[in-house]
């Protein structure tokens, strides 16, 4: 028996050696496609090309592709598990020819690979083609020689595709599988069609017209071909069941399933066993493709998967978490063909933990309370939904979990009911949230995240998407379109933008249109929203539109690597300083890192080079940068550092790199910097490049501000002053190693030449000066020196103060110097007279009548300042009234 990897492999292989380009499977998060979910069909990673705006090195491709059908208008999620053949993921095996080969080769590759290469009968193959498509039915006949009677023509959109309202469109050819008569249901475009007796296996579309607004229809120039074969499905057939949970890979996760929960595969807790496998497969592929779990979007949607295979795993009796356990199971069968999974399997495993361990206490409390409520109602009944609605307020049991539960009991929930609940709570927050002091324009926010939803970040995986606008806005209000020249702020569904939050700040980019184009020059976030503050450069904008969002990579890879700069300089602080340090600001900026952080004194220039070496020694470690996601409690418990600013809600994202033993690998334990944070990061410690400290000064009291720079901008720095040096180098003329001991010379001599100035200063002003001499004259009583001085400084007056008050032995002192312009008062009175003189006083008077305020200092020495020193004359016969007065 072929395995499901076996069949992968034999489809690849054929049309590989027909031409065809084997691409690998694109994520299961679109980036080329706004109104997407997750992709859900094997050309979504091919819509460009197919429409021309993307050209490709290969006209010809073969893929399997893992595909998500469990939200939006795609959203099998409530029958799997209780059909054959509904999955929350599957496998599109796909061939595709863009303008390369048409009808008339397609469906012979189809039909030799399902009759030779598979062998499968060919008598009990039939197909369908739209009912005006003679060209196809004619090739049928020709290359499979099936009669009219197995050519079944339909006159409905099942045979015509189309990828919107306009753009490429085509009809379509069918091939199904008859099983036989012992199972009912009639061929297509019969009344028994919805039975089982005839499958469909393979869908062949013919890309061969575009429909556009006004409602005409041209021929394409160049017609493709877009087929899709789900996996499962064939995998099913060729391994003769009729149920794709039969077949070997869903056998195997069903067998997991069964023995960690004890619990027969196929009996009474079959339907059970069988969501477990299929949901297994979904959340594992959506983790590896960096969806996790959240209260919003597409994270919504993994969450309600995964919660729902927890509780069948609850229905199965498991008493501990289960589904972590069975993840080594999914990569035996399916890491081979997707790496990605082997690659993810820790933090696939991991998330299931986390995720589990929470969900089974709101669980159980739920289903309490949902039996308490069941218990007050007649047999049989609906559960009203102002219960529904209080289990999911107040206690956080989702809606969708009590409906499922309600199922298997054979009732339902009041939906009207509930949805009038949930519109009442909504408008009591927008009441409240409108008195809560924003701005009035601000309240249109509030109304597009009602409206909207809250915008899907894109950009920890990526720089480039594409978005839907949903609203233009400008003053305040809704915008109908916005033309060149414009500033409007731009809403889409989703963004790679990042918003300014946490310190980092917001991205720039451009977004484009077909019929327009913006500079984005900065994006903040408000009530879930982003908001891109854009100036429309070309053309045209209007809401609806698809948009291609880029963000400027050179400005995010540096706002980057200074975000992770920060994180390991916050360690390298708490290791160098102590456990007291912690954040109290920062700012990630392309240009440059800030961080504000407790800390009572400056640092020592020993303590700012021990932090940069060590944050370059874990940079050069090139460590891995994770990602976690889990409660603030667990992340704290985990030891993860709280930012500080940032407001955490019921979910964290833990970014952690660096390892202490030096392997980057290891324990949570050996994690070196281990934070809480939203911002986006570097991939490797390595992609920092160079981290260089411009010195630590004051912020606030107890607060310290260390910047920083990194990469490019730290090598421009340390370039710009190797520069300097060099020049400071041929200044000397002296080798640059040589500088140090040269300027210290050259300071040892100015040093010495200062002391021998002061020294001459001094005698000069002993020995007389201008404007009067030193020599002392009674007044008041009191000897007394009033002097004023030329080429000496305020600083130099002093000691002339003390050299004076020896050289008179008992008596006061006044000195004033015209130091550049301006008055420099000294004051000084002997110990023995410091009772009824001050020199305080003799200062503040000479002040006064030189124009100046204040002065001060102790009885025995004072000094002051004036704006000039023109009146000292008239200064100095203050001072001495001064003492006359005092005698």
């Amino acid at each position: 028996m072929a395995s499901l990897n076996d069949i992968r492999r034999t489809f690849l292989d054929y049309f590989g050696r027909n031409g065809h380009e084997v691409v690998d499977s694109s994520p299961l998060v679109p980036r080329n496609d706004p109104t997407l979910m997750f992709t859900n069909a094997g050309m979504v990673q091919f819509k460009n090309v197919f429409t021309g705006l993307e050209h490709r090195d290969y006209s010809r491709a073969v893929t399997s592709q893992k595909c998500v059908r469990a939200g939006g208008k795609h959203n099998d999620l409530d029958n799997v598990g209780y059909t054959a053949r509904h999955h929350t993921f599957f496998e599109m095996l796909g061939n595709f020819s863009f303008g390369d080969y048409f009808k008339s080769e397609a469906i012979p590759f189809a039909w030799n690979l399902l009759t030779r290469d598979f062998g499968i009968d060919a008598s009990r193959l039939l197909v369908t083609v739209y009912h005006t498509d003679d060209d196809a039915a004619e090739i049928w006949k020709k290359v499979a020689g099936l009669p009219d009677e197995r050519i079944i023509r339909i006159p409905t959109d099942d045979n015509f595709w189309s990828m919107g309202a306009t753009g490429p469109c085509g009809p379509c050819t069918e091939i199904f599988y008859d099983h036989g008569d012992h199972i009912w249901g009639g061929p297509p475009g019969s009344p028994d069609e919805d039975g089982d007796r005839f499958i469909e296996i393979w869908n062949l579309v013919f890309m061969q017209f575009e429909d556009f607004a006004d409602g005409t229809r041209s021929d394409l120039p160049n017609p493709s071909i877009d087929t899709g074969m789900g996996l499962e499905r064939i995998g099913a057939l060729l391994q003769g069941k009729h149920d794709n949970y039969d077949t070997d890979l869903f056998r195997a996760l069903i067998e997991a399933s069964a023995h960690a929960t004890s619990a027969d595969p196929d009996g009474p807790g079959k339907v059970h066993h069988r969501v477990i496998a299929d949901h297994l497969r979904s959340t594992s592929f959506l983790i590896a493709d960096g969806v996790m779990p959240s209260n919003e979007g597409r994270g919504y949607v993994l969450r309600r998967i995964m919660r729902r295979a927890m509780r069948h795993a609850h229905q199965l009796g498991a008493q501990d978490p289960l589904m972590h356990r069975l993840v080594p199971a999914l990569v035996a069968k399916m890491g081979g063909a997707y790496p990605e999974l082997g690659r993810a399997q820790a933090l696939i495993q991991e998330t299931l933990l986390l995720e589990e361990t929470r969900f089974r206490q709101t669980l159980e409390r739920g289903l309490r309370l949902l039996e308490d409520e069941l218990g007050k109602l007649p047999d049989g009944s609906d559960l009203p939904g102002t219960a529904a609605f209080k289990l999911y307020d107040t206690y956080g049991f989702p809606l969708d979990l009590t409906q499922d539960a309600l199922r298997e009991m054979g009732r339902g929930v009041d939906q009207a009911g509930f949805d009038a609940a949930m519109a009442e709570q909504k408008a009591q927050a927008r009441a409240a949230w409108s008195g809560s002091g924003e701005t009035a324009d601000a309240a249109i926010w509030f109304d597009l995240a009602e409206e909207h939803g809250a915008t899907e970040f894109l950009g920890y995986d990526t720089e480039t998407a594409e978005g839907q606008i949903l609203a233009l806005v400008s003053d305040g209000a809704a915008q109908d379109g916005a033309a060149a020249g414009d500033s409007v702020q731009i809403v889409v569904n989703q963004t790679p933008f990042y918003a300014e939050a946490g310190g980092q700040v917001g991205d720039t980019g451009m977004l484009k249109t077909d019929t327009g184009a913006a500079r984005i020059t900065d994006t903040r976030k408000t009530n879930g929203v982003f908001i891109h503050f854009a100036e429309v450069t070309e053309g045209t904008l209007a809401p609806g539109q698809g948009a291609v969002l880029a963000v400027d990579p050179a400005r995010r890879g540096a706002i980057r690597a200074n975000h992770s700069a920060t994180h390991l300089l916050h360690e390298a602080l708490r290791k160098a300083l102590g456990d007291h340090v912690a954040q109290r600001g920062s700012l990630n900026a392309p240009d440059r890192l800030r961080f504000d952080f407790s800390h009572a004194k400056a640092m020592s220039l020993d303590e700012l080079d021990r932090v940069e070496r060590e944050v370059n020694a874990y940079i050069r470690q090139n460590a891995p940068v994770e990602t976690r996601i889990m409660t603030p409690d667990e992340a704290r418990e985990l030891g993860a550092q709280a930012l500080f600013g940032e407001k955490y809600g019921d979910e964290v994202r833990v970014v952690s790199m660096g390892r202490e033993d030096g392997s980057g690998k290891g324990t949570d334990k050996a994690t070196y910097s281990l934070e809480l944070c939203g911002g986006t990061h570097v991939r490797q410690t390595g992609d920092i490049g160079l981290f260089v400290t411009l010195g630590d000064s004051a912020s606030s009291s107890g607060v310290r501000r260390i910047e920083a720079l990194t990469g490019a901008a730290a090598f421009d720095y340390l370039a710009a002053q190797d520069k300097r040096l060099a020049g400071v180098a041929a200044m000397l003329k002296a080798q640059a190693a040589d500088v140090p001991a040269r300027v210290q010379a050259l300071l040892d001599e100015r040093r010495a030449l200062q002391a021998e100035l002061a020294d001459l200063r001094r005698e000069l002003a002993m020995g007389g000066g201008a404007g009067g001499g030193a020599e002392a004259r009674q007044v008041g009583g009191v000897a007394f020196i009033g002097q004023i001085l030329s080429g000496v400084t305020g600083k130099d007056l002093p000691p002339l103060i003390d050299a004076h008050k020896a050289k008179i032995g008992s008596g006061a002192v006044l000195l004033i110097a015209d130091a550049g312009g301006k008055a420099a008062i000294a004051a000084g009175v002997t110990e023995d007279l410091t009772g009824r003189l001050s020199a305080v006083d003799m200062v503040r008077a000479a002040a006064e009548t030189l124009g100046g305020k204040g002065g001060g200092g102790r009885p025995d020495m004072a000094q002051a300042g004036g704006p000039s020193a023109e009146n000292a004359e008239a200064a100095i016969g203050a001072v001495e009234a001064l003492l006359e007065a005092k005698a």
